[in-house]
């Protein structure tokens, strides 16, 4: 929730509205109410918020337009409830690797666990964040948005009342992402991610198709509540999208928490049986013609832009495709048209969608008043992070804290390339962190610039270090100067001093 006391610079005097009756066969169905504003913007959650923010404080005025909850998927169905959910499970389990700590706990109160996630999901109640839009000055229609031509937007509310809004200069787009369920599954009822977070009991067999960060993380939040959690994965490893020592480590605590991970394994028809379960055939290393049976499934395999509905064709744009766009997030082809957060498939992740909102909001009203457009690399009016320095957190256990380029990803850049990898368990930190602590750390260095060009953490309580490394990314810190940040002692952040002397232990050798 935002806090209602930022200040905002207000804009011009709105018009007021217009309305014009609809008639079918005599008769009045629906009334039109025209209303005019600076910028309408089509989503309410984290990034459609900092659009019409930045956009107010540059002296426009701006609608924001939400069919839901003011707030978003990250607010109640994504972000904040998902990480309330695997919190319990993840303090328990760091508790008991402490001798001391472990003796005195139990396990945990589930009712207790779904209350904490109910709470961080403000209960489903939006006030809060309305009442941040007001202060704002930012004005809210109730509603589904989707574009009605060139600047216009057409708000059919719940009532079936239909309002068009037209902005005088812009258009922002930020509806978010849907997942995607594979049609193999149809035959059975599913839960997706909203379904699987907000649930209000625990199943006692759950599979979880789709091993990427959605289906880590909720396989790890039901193992620790009690469900005898099954992971079908297709690919022959958990998180393909970042290095391989990730998904390893991830796959190892899964299977020590009791989830019964299966890689290399697709469903191959879902089918609801008179017992009330979903049977899944199965097809795979081991598991060929197997039948599995279950009481929920969940499909954690992707999303996608959400832009069905959206009216883009009547704009002559593809209706299921991402909207294409420059650094400013101006969709191509378009002067007064945006798209911003997931919905243009960059970076489907909240900070970054806020991260290019921020960007958007402020090159909007840039655009509106005449002000000069800073839109060169690392400029106040691009989202240039989003190209090759975006940092994420996966919040199993062990957490995954990763930033920039993996590996992989540098040498098909045709970057050079150089390498280290460490133990973080043997960091003298982890040692009074956990018994038994297991992590591991990578840095990717550009070999020719002395630069690091991206970091992965993996153990206990990696996640706060991650930002560091994302300063070291994208402000190229060269590893002279690295040598002058002095990690404090005893932290895991001292991995930092261990990459450094190992590269200089390297190049010692080489010279040599």
């Amino acid at each position: 929730m935002r806090s209602s006391t930022l200040s905002f610079t207000s804009g011009p005097t709105r018009a007021p509205p217009q309305v014009f009756p609809l008639s079918a066969a005599g008769r009045t169905v629906s009334t039109v109410i025209v209303r005019t504003f600076d910028v309408v913007v089509i989503g309410a959650g984290p990034v459609g918020e900092n659009v019409a923010d930045r956009a107010v404080q540059g002296g426009l005025t701006c609608a924001i337009v939400e069919a839901e909850l003011v707030g978003g998927e990250c607010s109640y169905w994504a972000c904040m409830p998902t990480k309330a959910l695997l919190r319990p499970g993840n303090a328990l389990a760091a508790a008991r690797r402490v001798p001391g700590a472990r003796e005195a706990v139990g396990s945990i109160d589930v009712p207790a666990a779904l209350a904490f996630r109910e709470a961080a999901a403000a209960h489903g109640d939006d006030s809060g964040q309305v009442e941040w839009l007001e202060g704002a000055g930012i004005t809210l229609v109730r509603g589904h948005g989707s574009l009605d031509g060139e600047r216009r937007v057409r708000v059919t509310r719940a009532d079936g009342e239909v309002e068009t809004l037209e902005a005088r200069h812009a258009v922002a787009l930020t509806t978010g992402s849907e997942p995607v369920v594979p049609p193999v599954l149809r035959g059975v009822e599913v839960w997706g991610s909203r379904e699987a977070v907000r649930a209000t009991a625990i199943p006692p067999r759950l599979a979880v198709v789709g091993g990427g960060v959605v289906g880590c993380e909720l396989a790890t939040a039901y193992a620790a509540l009690g469900s005898q959690v099954t992971l079908l994965v297709r690919g022959d490893r958990l998180l393909p999208s970042h290095e391989p020592v990730a998904g390893e480590l991830v796959a190892d605590a899964l299977r020590a928490a009791g989830v019964d991970v299966r890689l290399s394994t697709a469903v191959t028809d879902a089918t609801a049986g008179d017992d009330g379960a979903a049977h899944l055939t199965l097809d795979g290393a081991g598991s060929a013609g197997a039948v599995l049976a279950v009481d929920r499934v969940v499909a954690a395999t992707g999303r996608r832009p959400r832009t069905r509905d959206l009216g883009l064709a009547s704009v002559d744009l593809a209706q299921d495709e991402a909207p294409q766009v420059d650094d400013t997030m101006l969709v191509d082809g378009t002067d007064w048209l945006y798209a911003v957060g997931d919905v243009n498939g960059r970076a489907l992740l909240t900070h970054q969608g806020k991260y290019q909102a921020r960007a958007a909001g402020d090159a909007i009203a840039a655009r509106a008043t005449g002000t000069p457009l800073d839109d060169g690399p690392w400029g106040r009016h691009v989202a240039t992070a989003d190209h090759a320095v975006v940092p994420q957190v996966v919040f199993t256990d062990p957490e995954v804290a990763a930033v920039g380029r993996t590996a992989a990803q540098a040498e098909e850049a045709g970057l050079p390339v150089r390498v280290v990898d460490l133990d973080l368990g043997a960091i003298a930190g982890a040692t009074v962190h956990a018994e038994g602590y297991t992590g591991a750390a990578r840095f990717v260095l550009d070999a020719e610039r002395d630069v690091v060009l991206g970091a992965t953490f993996v153990g206990q309580d990696v996640a706060e270090m991650v930002h560091a490394a994302t300063v070291a990314v994208v402000g190229e810190v060269p590893l002279h100067r690295l040598w002058h940040v002095v990690p404090s002692y005893p932290t895991l952040s001292e991995v930092w001093l261990r990459m450094l002397e190992q590269v200089g232990r390297e190049s010692a050798q080489v010279r040599a």
